[in-house]
C-alpha cells in the first residue's frame, strides 16, 4: 500500500514551527492611528522603523497633514506636515525625509511646490520644486541626496521631469524616457529604478546622469504601487485599482518574478519603503472599507529556513495539529484578474480545457441570431484562431482539452437543434458519431475526453432529463436526471459528475444539485442562495468552480466553489455575465466571453497556496 512519501515525495515530519514561503511573505503589523490613503513613506524605512506622511481621508473628503512613525509594533503620531498634502513624491529615511509636490486640496489642484523636510520629529519647509507635480516617485537614502521623477497633475498630461535635491534646492537633471505617473521608485540619487506606472510593465534605470529603458520588464503592469530596494534587488507590491490580486514582484538585477501576494486588498498609492528583504506598506484604499489602517511587513526567510513546498505535510508539535500546504486550501482566498481578450466576442460557445493556460473555445453567438463556427486556443496569455467547426452553431456541449476535444449538439442558424458531434485533434475538426437526441444547452463533462464524455439535460425542445454517455465510438442513453433542466452547471467526468442549477420545464431556474456515479443520479446539496443557469464551469467532481451565470435571466458576477459535497461563494468576477466559456479547475480557472453585452474579455482565477490544518471526521 502506497504511503504519503510515495505519493507526494514528502515524509510527514514533526516540526516545532510551520515551514515558511521561499520568496518572502507579508504579515500583519500595527494599524495606523489615522486611516487614509495616498500616504507617502520615504524610501529607506523598514518593518521596524518607518514613517507615514500626509494622505487623504475619504470619509470627510479631507487631505491630511498627519505624520506617524513606526517602531515595528505600533504607530505613534508626531509633528504634522506644515500643509495638508497627498500624492507627493518622497525619499529618504525616518529621520531625514523629503516630501515634495502633491495636492494640498481634495481635487487635483492646487499642487504643492514646496519640499518639506522631516528630521524624525518635526517638519520644516525647504526649497521649491522647479516643476511642481504629484503622483511621481522618489529615491535616495536621505533628504540631502534625494531624487524625484515623473508624475503629473489632474487634469493634465504625465510628466518626465527628474529633479535632485541637496537639502537646499532642487536641480533639473535628465528626463525619463517615458512620461508617467503612479510608478514605484527604489534606489539612490545615483542609481535608481522607475518601475511601472499607469499599468505599464516598463522599467527605467538611472545612473546619476540619465535614464535607460531596461529590457527586464515587470511580469504584471502596475499603478499606485509601493516599491523598495536597490537597482539590483527591488520589490514592487500592490496595485491600483484594488479588487484583484495584490502581487509582489521581485527583481534580482536581471528579471522580475512574482512572489508572495499581499494579504490586504488595497490601492497603496505608492505607500511603501524598505529593502527587497525587509519592507513595509501602510494605508491605502480598497474593499471592504473606503480607506485602510492596515500595515503589512514583508520579510524573506534566511537560507537556513525550512521552506514550504506544494503538497508538503507535517505535524506541528506545539499546536498538536497535522498540516498541509497547497492551493486547494487557498480557494476561498483566490481572486480574479484580467487575461487575454478573445479575437471574436461571443457567448453560448463551447469551451473546455483542464488547465488555465491550455484551453479552447468554439462556436457561439456574436448576436442573436448570428452564430459563428470559428475556434480559438488559449495559452494563458493570448487567444489564437484555429480551424473552424464544420457546423456553425451555439449553445454547444463540450468535453476534453485544447488538443483533444469534443463539440456536440447545439443550435444552428436555422434555428434548429442538431445532433452533430465533432472531434478536435489539435489541428482540425472531424465529424463523428451523432448523439441520439438532438438538443441545445445540454451539459457536457469538462474533465471528460474524446473517448469518454457525458451529455445531460438540455432543450430538445422541450427541456429534457435525458442523459447520454460517449465511449469513443457511440453514444448510449443512460439513467435520466431526477429533474429535467437546461443550461445547468456540469463538472467532472463521464463516471463522476455533478449537475447543478439550470432552467426547469416549466418553472423557474433551479438550485438543485445532482451527482452521477457512473450509473445513476442522486440529489445532494443545493447551490447557495439563488437558482443559477448558463454559467461557466471547470474541474473534477471533487473540486470545481461555477462563474458568471444568470439567475432568472440576469447576468451576475458571482462565483461558487464545489468542494465535493457542498457549494460556497468565493471571489466575484469583475464583470457580471452569463453564457461564457469556462476552463481550468478550482485553483486555476478561466472564463472567456459571455453576455450581456457580448464580451471578448477573459478573466482568470488563481488560488494561492496556503497552510491548512487537516481534520478528520
Amino acid at each position: 500500500m502506497a504511503n504519503y512519501r510515495d505519493i507526494k515525495g514528502f515524509q510527514v515530519q514533526s516540526l516545532d514551527e510551520d515551514p515558511v514561503a521561499s520568496g518572502g511573505s507579508w504579515a500583519s503589523g500595527g494599524n495606523l492611528n489615522n486611516p487614509r490613503g495616498q500616504v507617502r513613506m520615504g524610501t529607506t524605512g523598514i518593518s521596524t522603523a518607518a514613517v507615514a506622511a500626509g494622505g487623504f481621508d475619504v470619509g470627510p473628503g479631507a487631505v491630511r497633514a498627519y505624520t506617524e512613525t513606526y517602531n515595528g509594533t505600533a504607530w505613534t503620531e508626531t509633528g504634522d506636515i506644515p500643509s495638508t498634502v497627498r500624492l507627493g513624491e518622497s525619499a529618504g529615511s525616518t529621520t531625514s525625509l523629503l516630501y515634495a509636490g502633491g495636492s494640498t486640496g481634495p481635487g487635483g489642484a492646487p499642487i504643492n511646490p514646496t519640499g518639506f523636510e522631516f528630521d524624525g520629529s518635526s517638519w520644516t519647509a525647504g526649497g521649491a520644486m522647479n516643476n511642481a507635480r504629484r503622483q511621481g516617485a522618489g529615491a535616495g537614502t536621505a533628504l540631502t541626496v534625494a531624487i524625484v521623477f515623473g508624475g503629473g497633475d489632474n487634469p493634465g498630461p504625465n510628466q518626465d521631469f527628474t529633479e535632485t535635491y541637496n537639502g537646499t534646492a532642487f536641480t533639473e537633471v535628465g528626463d525619463l524616457n517615458t512620461a508617467r505617473k503612479n510608478q514605484g521608485g527604489s534606489g539612490t540619487n545615483t542609481a535608481a529604478l522607475c518601475i511601472g506606472g499607469d499599468d505599464s510593465t516598463a522599467v527605467e534605470s538611472w545612473n546619476g546622469t540619465s535614464w535607460t529603458e531596461m529590457s527586464a520588464n515587470l511580469a504584471t503592469g502596475t499603478a499606485g504601487s509601493g516599491a523598495a530596494g536597490t537597482t539590483t534587488a527591488s520589490i514592487i507590491f500592490g496595485r491600483n485599482p484594488p479588487g484583484g490580486a495584490m502581487p509582489t514582484q521581485s527583481f534580482d538585477g536581471t528579471s522580475w518574478t512574482e512572489v508572495g501576494d499581499m494579504g490586504t486588498n488595497r490601492n497603496l498609492s505608492g505607500s511603501g519603503s524598505g529593502i527587497s528583504t525587509d519592507a513595509i506598506a501602510a494605508g491605502g484604499y480598497g474593499p471592504p472599507t473606503a480607506e485602510k489602517q492596515a500595515t503589512e511587513e514583508w520579510t524573506v526567510p534566511p537560507i537556513t529556513a525550512n521552506i514550504l513546498v506544494e503538497g508538503q505535510m507535517w505535524f506541528n508539535t506545539p499546536a498538536s495539529a497535522l498540516k498541509v500546504y497547497g492551493t486547494a486550501a487557498g480557494v476561498p482566498a483566490g481572486t480574479w484578474a484580467s487575461g487575454g481578450s478573445l479575437n471574436t466576442a461571443r457567448y453560448a460557445q463551447g469551451g473546455t480545457g483542464y488547465t488555465q493556460d491550455a484551453a479552447i473555445i468554439f462556436g457561439g453567438a456574436t448576436s442573436a441570431p448570428t452564430y459563428v463556427a470559428n475556434a480559438e486556443k488559449y495559452d494563458g496569455s493570448s487567444w489564437t484562431e484555429v480551424s473552424d467547426l464544420n457546423t456553425t452553431r451555439a449553445f454547444i456541449s463540450s468535453a476534453g482539452t485544447s488538443t483533444a476535444a469534443l463539440a456536440y449538439g447545439g443550435l444552428t442558424t436555422a434555428p434548429a437543434v442538431v445532433n452533430s458531434v465533432e472531434s478536435w485533434d489539435g489541428s482540425s475538426w472531424t465529424e463523428t458519431t451523432e448523439i441520439n437526441t438532438a438538443r441545445r444547452e445540454a451539459s457536457g463533462s469538462p474533465m471528460g475526453s474524446t473517448t469518454a464524455a457525458l451529455m445531460t439535460g438540455g432543450h430538445t425542445p422541450p427541456i429534457t432529463a435525458k442523459c447520454e454517455k460517449w465511449d469513443g465510438t457511440s453514444w448510449t442513453e443512460v439513467s435520466d436526471l431526477n429533474t429535467a433542466r437546461a443550461g445547468a452547471t456540469n463538472i467532472g467526468t463521464s463516471t463522476a459528475n455533478v449537475f447543478a442549477g439550470g432552467q426547469t420545464a416549466p418553472g423557474p431556474d433551479s438550485a438543485d444539485t445532482e451527482t452521477w456515479d457512473g450509473s445513476s443520479w442522486t440529489e445532494v446539496a443545493n447551490l447557495p442562495a439563488t437558482s443559477k443557469e448558463s454559467g461557466g464551469t471547470g474541474g473534477p467532481s471533487t473540486m470545481a468552480f461555477l462563474a458568471g451565470f444568470g439567475g432568472g435571466g440576469a447576468p451576475t458576477s458571482e462565483c461558487d466553489f464545489w468542494n465535493g459535497s457542498a457549494w460556497a461563494e468565493i471571489a466575484e468576477l469583475s464583470t457580471g455575465r452569463q453564457r461564457g466559456g469556462g476552463f481550468g479547475n478550482a485553483t486555476q480557472a478561466g472564463l472567456a466571453g459571455g453576455t450581456s453585452p457580448v464580451s471578448s474579455a477573459t478573466e482568470e482565477f488563481t488560488a494561492p497556496a496556503t497552510i491548512n490544518t487537516v481534520t478528520t471526521s
